[in-house]
């Protein structure tokens, strides 16, 4: 026979379930506004210039997202689409920007690892 109290935690368990995305509300990607565009340092081992941009979603929440890629950053108040999942070494960041969707140009001349900079397959002729 169970207690009360089991009872009572089986059914704190079940309530609080955590989506990895809070603030895209249960979608895969969301459209945003970016409100700034600025330059973060990565976490201790590695070292380089990461570049991020503070977005105002949809949803009405404020997420910082990273900018994937090199080159043709987007600019203030351009409207982008965002992701989950953000980089491990860039603090703070959670989100990602899609590149090659909305206002946000894809990276030219990638062959490898196209699908993240938004760009299509060359036809070979």
């Amino acid at each position: 026979m169970t207690t009360y109290n089991q009872l009572l935690r089986h059914i704190h368990k079940k309530q609080s379930n955590f989506v990895g995305s809070p603030a895209l509300c249960s979608s895969p990607q969301r459209r945003g506004r970016i409100k700034k565009v600025y330059i973060t340092a990565p976490r201790k081992p590695n070292s380089a210039k990461r570049k991020v941009a503070k977005i105002f979603l949809t949803t009405g929440k404020h997420v910082i997202a990273k900018i994937a890629g090199r080159g043709n950053l987007p600019t203030k108040f351009s409207v982008v689409l965002v992701r989950g999942s953000g980089f491990k070494d860039t603090p703070n960041a959670k989100y990602t920007i899609i590149r090659g969707a909305l206002e946000c140009l894809p990276l030219f001349n990638k062959t490898v690892r196209r699908s993240i900079y938004g760009i299509k397959k060359e036809k070979k002729s």
